[in-house]
C-alpha cells in the first residue's frame, strides 16, 4: 500500500497551498524564506451559536383526504407525516402521491429535471431510455413487497399515469420510481460523520453529526425540496431526512434512536456496475430502521446483507451507547479478496500510516478506513484531508457541547477553488443528534445554495 501521509499536519499544508489561482507572470520566491500563508481558508463570517436549534412554525398544512398523509410546509423545509397505522402501504403512498400533485405541483418541475441531471451523471452524460428503465425495473424487483407496493402506489398516484423515461417537464410512473433508488442506481457524492461521546462531550453522552454532500443540481434544485417525513407504523416507526417524496433512506432516526445514514464509497478496483441479482441498501436501510432497536444490530444486518447490494458504501450509524460504521463490500469486490466487510468502532484498528488520535470519537468519510481492507485514501487527497481536519479539530478540544460541534463543522470558507473542505458548497444537510436531550438538528441548504454559517433548525421525530 503507497504511503497515506502520515502527519495530518503535513496533509493540512497541503490543502491550504490548494488554492487555484492561476496567473501567468512569474513570481519570483526566495527560498531561504518559509512560505506563509497570508490568509486563512476559515469563514470570517461570526455567529453565536447555542445548543439549541431553532424551532420553526409551518406556513401552512396539506392534509389528504383520508388523512393518511400530512405535508406542513415550514420555512426550510418540508415536515412529512405518513400514517401506516391507520391505512395500507399501498393507500399511505397514493395519499402522498396525489398530495404532491395536487397541492405541490412545482415539485415535479423541480425533481424531473434533478433527475435526468443524476442520469447523465450516472451515464456518463448520454443514455437510453431502455437502459435506464431497465435498470430501475430490475432495482424495484429487488425491494420487499411492502415498499413495492407503496412506492408503486406513490408514483402512480403523483404521474397521473404516465409512462416512459423523457425529460419532458413531466414525472412519469418510472420516472417517479426511480427517484427513490438515486443513491442504488445512479450514485451520490460524498459525505463524512462524526460521533463524539464519553471523555470527548461536557455531558459524556453522545453527539453525533451527519454532513450530507449530495449533488444539488444546477438551480440548486435538492434545496428547494428539503424534507423531514415522519413514517408513524407503531413500534416501527421512523423518521427520514431527506427530499420530499422519497421513501428510501438517505437518513433517518428510528423511534429508538438508532440513527443511520448513507455515505458513498468509491473502488479503487473500477468495479463495474452491476444490478443483476442485486438490491438497494437504501430501502434495506429503511427495514433496518424499522426492524432493530439497536445500532450495533442495524449495523450488523447491513454488514450480512452487504454482498446483494449494488455499489460498496458506508453506514453511520449510532445510538445512545454506540457508535459503528458498516463498512459495507459488494461480493464481485469481496470475491476479489480486495475489501471486506465489517462493522468497525472506535476500536477497530485502522490503516497503519492513518491518524486518529482521540479517544471517544468516530470518524467516517468516503473510504473504508479498517486495517486490511479496501483503501480509498492512498491517492485519494478529498479523502485524506477531510480525516486529518476532522483529527485535528476534535484533539483540539478538550469536551464537545452541541455548540462546540456546530462551531467545528461550520469553521471553513464554503466556496473555494480547489479547496478540500468538510463543510464545502456541496454539504445540501448537516444534520445534528444530541442524546443528552434527544434534540435533532438539521441545517438545510436552501435556494440559494450553502452558506457558510447555516441556521440549524429543530425538527420533530417519531418517538421524542
Amino acid at each position: 500500500m503507497k504511503s497515506i501521509i502520515k502527519t495530518s499536519a503535513a496533509l493540512l499544508l497541503s490543502s491550504v497551498l490548494l488554492t487555484g489561482c492561476g496567473t501567468s507572470t512569474a513570481i519570483a520566491v526566495d527560498g531561504d524564506k518559509p512560505m506563509v500563508p497570508v490568509d486563512s481558508f476559515n469563514t470570517k463570517q461570526v455567529r453565536e451559536y447555542t445548543d439549541a436549534g431553532t424551532v420553526e412554525e409551518p406556513l401552512t398544512v396539506f392534509t389528504s383526504d383520508d388523512g393518511l398523509c400530512e405535508i406542513k410546509v415550514m420555512p426550510s423545509y418540508y415536515d412529512v407525516t405518513l400514517d401506516y397505522e391507520k391505512g395500507s402501504r399501498a393507500e399511505a403512498g397514493a395519499a402522498y402521491g396525489s398530495l404532491i400533485r395536487e397541492k405541490l405541483p412545482e415539485f415535479i418541475a423541480t425533481m424531473e429535471p434533478y433527475l435526468f441531471e443524476n442520469i447523465r451523471m450516472a451515464y456518463g452524460g448520454s443514455f437510453s431510455a431502455d437502459a435506464v428503465e431497465n435498470r430501475q425495473q430490475t432495482l424495484f424487483a429487488s425491494m420487499r413487497p411492502e415498499y413495492q407496493e407503496e412506492i408503486s402506489a406513490f408514483a402512480e398516484a403523483i404521474s397521473g399515469g404516465v409512462h416512459g423515461i423523457k425529460e419532458d417537464s413531466v414525472l412519469s410512473y418510472e420516472e417517479a420510481v426511480l427517484m427513490h433508488m438515486i443513491p442504488d442506481a445512479l450514485r451520490p457524492t460524498c459525505c463524512s460523520a462524526l460521533s463524539l461521546w464519553g471523555s470527548k462531550t461536557v455531558t459524556g453522552d453522545r453527539i453525533s453529526l451527519r454532513n450530507l454532500e449530495w449533488n444539488l443540481g444546477s438551480g440548486n434544485q435538492m434545496g428547494m425540496i428539503n424534507a423531514v417525513t415522519h413514517m408513524k407504523n407503531g413500534s416501527r416507526s421512523l423518521t427520514a431526512i431527506s427530499v420530499l417524496g422519497l421513501l428510501d433512506i438517505i437518513s433517518g432516526i428510528n423511534d429508538d434512536g438508532v440513527f443511520a445514514a448513507i455515505l458513498d464509497v468509491g473502488s479503487v478496483q473500477k468495479e463495474a456496475f452491476v444490478y443483476e441479482g442485486k438490491k438497494c441498501y437504501t430501502m434495506e436501510l429503511r427495514y433496518a430502521l424499522e426492524e432493530y432497536s439497536s445500532a450495533r444490530e442495524l449495523g450488523g444486518f447491513m454488514v450480512s446483507e452487504s454482498g446483494d447490494f449494488t455499489w460498496c458504501h458506508n453506514i453511520f450509524t449510532t445510538d445512545a451507547d454506540d457508535a459503528f460504521c458498516a463498512e459495507d463490500v459488494v461480493s464481485q469486490i469481496a470475491d476479489q479478496g480486495a475489501g471486506r466487510s465489517i462493522l468497525r468502532d472506535c476500536d477497530t484498528p485502522i490503516f497503519d500510516e492513518l491518524s486518529w488520535d482521540s479517544p471517544d470519537s468516530l470518524c467516517i468519510v468516503n473510504s473504508f478506513t479498517s486495517k486490511g481492507n479496501q483503501d480509498k485514501f492512498t491517492g485519494v487527497a478529498h479523502n485524506t484531508v477531510r480525516f486529518a481536519k476532522y483529527n485535528e479539530w476534535v484533539k483540539a478540544v478538550d469536551k464537545f457541547s452541541p455548540k462546540d460541534v456546530k462551531d467545528l463543522i461550520t469553521q471553513e470558507t464554503v466556496d473555494q477553488y480547489k479547496v478540500d473542505n468538510v463543510h464545502g458548497n456541496g454539504s445540501a444537510q448537516l444534520i445534528l443528534v444530541d442524546y443528552h436531550t434527544g434534540s435533532v438538528q438539521v441545517a438545510f441548504s436552501g435556494p440559494e445554495g450553502v452558506v457558510d454559517k447555516p441556521d440549524f433548525i429543530e425538527v420533530c421525530v417519531i418517538g421524542k
